[in-house]
Order: C-alpha cells, then structure tokens, then sequence
C-alpha cells in the first residue's frame, strides 16, 4: 500500500529589515500550504529578517526581533498541522548562527545551525555568523523567555539532527551545503533520510540555473529521496535578485517547480509523493554496504503523521515528473532586471524611473527591460494580484487607476529625455523618440548646447584659454576634457528633471534615475566619472554588449517592436566628439579593443583569476588559431592594453552606481570585485615576463623554420 505524503516548498519576496512584512508573507505561505493539502512546509533562507541584512546582522536587535516574528507564527492556529521549516539567524552561546527551526503545532522540535557557509562572491556570511563544523553532533539549547512562555518549553535540541516522523525521517540541509563535496544529504541518505528541505538565498546569474537543478537533482539521482528546495525571491535591498525556481524533486526527476522570475509576493508548490517509490528506487541504488558502515544521527522521535492512511483512498495521486523549465539568456537579461526595478520602485516609493535616452543599444536596452517591467505589472494586474494592483496605486496616487495596457503604465511611472548637443546625430535623436513612443514614456527631446557653452565660457573667462577639439586641432587633454564636461553635464540635468518632471505635470514626488552603462564599459573604464552612468540604479550594469545585443534581437521579435533593429544595426558611439566628413566617434576604436574581446578579458581575470602573465598564455593558444590567427605580438598587446585601462580606470569602481548583479565577472567594487583601486597600470614584471615569452616564442618559430628548410633541402 502507498504512504502519500503533500510537501510544499515556495519562492517568499521577503525584504531585509521588513520583520513584520516577512512574517505575514510567511503565515500567507503557510496557510496557502494547508490549503493545498500539505503536511510538510518549507521556506527560504533567513526568510524571517531578510537574507541581505549584511552588517545588521551584527545588531544583537535583530535577533530578538527574528524571536518575536517567529513565536508569533508558532502561536497562530493557523500554523499548526503542518511539520515548518523556517529560517532565521539565532544566537547560541553568544555565537551567531544561521539556523533551521522545525516545528509542529506551536513546539520547536530542532534549531539545525548551517554547517557550512557561503564565503566568496557577493556572500559574506562568514563575517556574520559561525558555520557549526561538528557533522551530527548536538547539544541543548536554552529557549528565551518569550520563547518559553509561547511553546511550553525550556530547551530544545540544537545541531545536526534528524526528525522522524511515523513514516518516514525528514533532514534540512541548507544552501551552501549542497553545494560542497561531501553534501550532508549523502550521509542523510545512509542513514535513512527519506525527505531532505533546503532553504536558500541564492541570487540570479545569467546561465547559472542549469547549474544549480543539476546539483538538486543529482542528490536524490544517486541516493534516492524527495529534495524540497525553497528560495527567496525578488529584490531584498541590495544589487541582488533572488530567482525563485522552488521546486521538489524525487528519484532525480522534478515533479513540481515555481516561477524562476515573477512579482508575486508568495508562490507556493506542492507535489504529492508515495514514499514506496523512495524506497523501491533506494533498493536498486542505495549501496546497503555504505548505509551499514555510515555514522548515525541522532533522531527526535516524533508522532507527526506527515501521510494518513486516508489519503490513499481520497482520491489523492502522487504527481508526474514535469519537464524542467529553464530560460535563455536573453530571457534572464529581460525578466531579472524587470522584476528588481519593479521591487525596488515600489519599496523606495519614487515616482516612477527617469532614463537619458540617448538612442545607442544600453540606454535602449535599459528603457525596454522597464517596458517589461510595466508588462509584468499590467499582466499582473490581470491576473488579479493584489498586492500589485495595490503598489500601482500607491505609486501613482490614485485609488481608481488601473493601466490596461503598458503604455498607460509607463506615462504615470516612466519619462525619458534625449539630451543632445550638436555633436548628436539625427539618426540617434530620432531613435530615440520612436522608441519612447513606442513604450509609451514621458519623453523630453532637448539641446543642452547652451549649457555646454556656459562652463567652458566660465573657463575661458578664468584662464584665458579657449579648449577645442582634436578634429579642430586641439591636443588629446583638450578632446577628452570638452568630451567629459558634456557627460557630466548630462549627469547633472538627469537629476534635475528627475526631480522636477513630475511637478511640471502636477504629481508628487521624484524620480529615481537609471543608469545604462554595460559590464564591459565598466570593466575597461569607458566612461566619465560622474557622468550619466553615475545614477540611483541601474539595471544592465552587470550585462555584456554581447549579451545585450541578443536581449535587443529577442525583444525586436517577442513585443513586435521593428525599431529596435535600427539600435542593434548602429555603430555604438558617444557622440561627444564632433561628426566630420572624415570622422564619426566610435566606441571599439576608441577603446582599443572590441566588446567581445572585453567579455572574455573580464572572464579571465575575474572567473579564471588569470593575472596578466596567465591571461596571455591563455589567450595566445586562444587567439593564434583561424580564424583570429593572431601573432604573439598582437596579443601580447592587447592583453597589455587591457590590463593598463583597467588599471587606471580602477578607481572609477568605487563611485559606480548601484548596479543589477548578472555577470560572474562583474567589477563591483563595493560588494563583489574587491580589489585596490591605486595600482601600477604598466604591471612591469609581469609585462617584462610576457616580453620574454614572446620572444622565446620568436625563437622557437625561427628555430621550426630553419629545421623545416633543411629537411627541405635534404
């Protein structure tokens, strides 16, 4: 006879520092559960206070705050009847640990502390807390006293344990642990773990989901088990965009899985499972030598009945395997960045987004992701979310207003300007207003000419000496200063009418500014400092030109959009110089390198951790080969050019804004890419390495050549 067992696991858009939001968010997913018929729910990492606290979770206040959200959702009814696995931070002993709480019916049954922490990219959990590096080990701990007066008890058991139930044995592993080599669920599994939850705050990477549903189904592939993976979702504060993706998983194969990108505050799945069918799989796979020789838990004996003997006859099945859902990058480029602007708009309470438009493929690519943001809102809306339709109207200041189209949604919330001078083309200019009418935007079409003049008026009046351009005879000191006076200038007017737009059209409020500067312009330095890449946020700053390019191609088709093959079919410029019959400004010759040649510098230095030493070697047997055929010359002369303006443009990372996190070889300095900003750009011992390399090369080559003419002549 089967044992059914329901599970849920969902995807919770907690915030950071929300305790009371959370907590709602938490009772809403419970109770969705309940509903669905499931007797086991899991939730997200640290889903009480938020999984981005960073240095306040060094507040002692936030753990008494995470004890008073979480006793209250022990105390409501509508909590109990269900196994809960919920995440907070608790402190023990004085030590601060990322914890597990199970309960059922008001009691805690086990705080399971992480084993092993997240410590190197944008995660920093070992500044925060202490990984419990004691495999299986326990001991008790002393509840608070709020604590003793809600569930009755004094201590409850603290470490790694498991919970057995009348059918069957329940574990968490949590985040990181999967991730290792030597996963707790395998030593679970031999010791007979049937269902395993882990709970997560894991962020979006471009390409990176694959990755992550390998490894979860791969756990219950080789051991056998049902695997509840539960994730944040949604912007909680910070550069990162939780992906959501909760799913369940059993023998290998997923049975149920929810939404990788949404603007639902609360998603929930459930899958009903036969244990039998763990079981038969773990016969045929689990190897019965390794179960008898592993090192056994310590299980809390419990009475929970996770599967009535009723639900095999009430008409409950267990649920198919499902096809697992993965986006494309060009997708993942739309959808991440759409549901982050949305969530950080609606929790900073601006009125609506401000964008210089310039008609080139960033700023273009920028304005379309807020396009899909407003159709995200709008089919929201259709679908009846309330919690959408209820930020709208809280943006917007008005009670009846519910946009129909997203267009309608973009006038409220979204406005646009085309700040031109008169080193701007027609062709960009009128880009650019065909694209905002397109989207619906508020656009301003504009010349700041006249401010341009006025500082460099101000200038010549000071020193008595007039900068023109290079084109015009001018020195390289004078081009590049008169090109950064009209970006920065820009930067300033952006703020201004971000401010000041909506008062012109009679509404509260200001505007958060956008950035549109690429990863690979950030990476190579290829902008001004304080210019209109200096914004609140912005949405493609962790995006290549290469992958923009394919988000651009994916959007011309998907929204039926014609325009925006004009942008993709532009030579990328940034107009600061003026246009000649001889001369257009372009960005690749002005850099020095091609974007694609960008991308794969960043992915060296950042992902491979090449110094420049390595990144030529690699390059060489990269680039040497057809179609490239590059010389070792050639490439030692790019990979030194790369390395001189990234190193000299390093500073600019520090005052970069806020940007979206999408790529593994980002240069975030403030959280990701933490790395000196003064540094020798000319890296002389590493070049004179590269010089003799190249030169050994030479020789090798000559030395090929003479042996290849002489068995010639012989």
């Amino acid at each position: 006879m089967g044992h059914y067992v329901t599970l849920a696991t969902c995807n919770l858009n907690q915030w950071a520092l929300d305790f009371e939001g959370n907590r709602d968010r938490i009772l809403q997913s419970i109770k969705e559960a309940k509903k669905n018929g499931a007797s086991l729910r899991v939730g997200p990492e640290l889903e009480i206070c938020g999984y981005g606290c960073l240095d306040h979770f060094l507040e002692n206040d936030l753990y008494d705050h995470c004890w008073d959200m979480y006793l209250q959702i022990l105390g409501n009814p509508d909590t109990h009847g269900l196994l809960l696995d919920i995440g907070m931070p608790v402190m023990h002993r004085s030590i601060k640990y990322n914890c597990r709480l199970l309960s059922h019916d008001g009691k805690i049954l086990l705080i399971r502390p992480k084993l092993y922490l997240a410590n190197d990219g944008n995660y920093r959990e070992m500044r925060y807390f202490t990984p419990w590096n004691r495999p299986q080990y326990y001991e008790d701990f002393k509840l608070p006293k709020n604590a003793r007066k809600v569930t009755g008890q004094s201590s409850v058991l603290f470490g790694d344990c498991v919970v057995d139930t009348l059918e069957t044995t329940v574990a968490a592993e949590t985040c990181e642990e999967l991730f290792t080599p030597q996963s707790p669920h395998i030593s679970m599994a031999l010791d007979g773990v049937e269902i395993y939850t882990n709970s997560l705050g894991l962020h979006h990477e471009l390409r990176k989901l694959d990755t992550r549903l390998q490894l979860i189904t791969e756990a219950t592939k080789k051991c056998g088990g049902v695997y509840l993976y539960a994730n944040q979702k949604g912007c909680d504060g910070d550069r990162l965009y939780y992906d959501g993706c909760a799913c369940i998983v059993v023998n290998g194969e997923m049975v149920a899985q929810a939404l990788q990108f949404s603007l639902s505050d609360v998603e929930v799945v459930t899958a009903t499972i036969d244990l039998d069918d763990v079981r038969s799989f773990r016969n045929q796979k689990l190897a019965a030598m390794q179960a008898v020789a592993s090192t056994l838990y310590h299980h809390i004996d419990t009475t929970i009945e996770l599967s009535p003997s009723a639900n095999v006859w009430n008409g409950i099945a267990p649920t198919s395997p499902i096809p697992v859902r993965i986006h494309s990058a060009a997708e993942e480029i739309a959808l991440g960045p759409a549901c982050w602007l949305w969530d950080y708009l609606r929790r900073c309470r601006a009125a609506g987004f401000f964008l210089p438009l310039s008609g080139g493929i960033d700023s273009c690519a920028t304005a379309v992701i807020v396009h899909l943001m407003c159709r995200l809102v709008v089919a929201a809306v259709e679908n009846h979310d309330h919690q959408v339709i209820s930020d709208v109207k809280s943006l917007v200041h008005d009670d009846s207003f519910v946009p129909k189209t997203p267009q309608e949604l973009a006038d409220k919330l979204f406005h646009t300007a085309f700040l031109g001078t008169e080193n701007s083309s027609g062709d960009t200019r009128s880009r650019a207003k065909e694209l905002a009418a397109k989207i619906g935007s508020f656009h301003v079409d504009l010349n700041m000419d006249t401010a341009v003049s006025a500082v460099i008026s101000v200038f010549e009046v000071a020193t008595g000496r007039k900068p023109i351009f290079k084109v015009f005879g001018g020195s390289q000191t004078e081009n590049l200063a008169l090109q950064n006076i009209q970006a920065r200038l820009r930067m300033v007017l952006s703020y201004m009418f971000a401010q000041l737009l909506p008062w012109t059209r009679l509404k509260t409020g200001g505007l958060l500014v956008l950035g549109s500067a690429n990863v690979d312009e950030c990476l190579r330095g290829y902008l001004t400092k304080y210019d209109c890449s200096s914004a609140d946020i912005n949405p493609i700053g962790g995006v290549s030109k290469t992958d923009l390019k394919r988000f651009i191609l994916w959007a011309e088709k998907e929204f039926d959009m014609p325009i925006l093959k004009q942008f993709l079919d532009a030579t990328p410029t940034a107009e600061l110089e003026p246009i000649t019959a001889d001369y257009v400004q372009s960005d690749e010759i002005d850099m020095g390198m091609t974007y694609d040649e960008l991308s794969r510098f960043g992915r060296l230095r950042k992902v491979d951790k090449c110094g420049p030493v390595a990144m030529f070697v690699k390059l060489y047997h990269e680039w040497s080969q057809p179609p490239r055929s590059l010389t070792a010359d050639q490439v030692a002369e790019k990979v030194k050019k790369f390395w001189f303006f990234y190193a000299i443009n390093r500073h600019k990372m520090t005052t970069m804004t806020p940007a979206y996190h999408a790529e593994q070889y980002s240069p975030d300095d403030n959280r990701f890419d933490l790395r000196p900003f003064l540094i020798n750009p000319r890296f002389p011992w590493a070049s004179k390495q590269i010089d003799e390399i190249v030169a050994e090369m030479k020789r090798h080559e000559i030395d090929t050549k003479s042996l290849q003419e002489d068995l010639t002549v012989d």
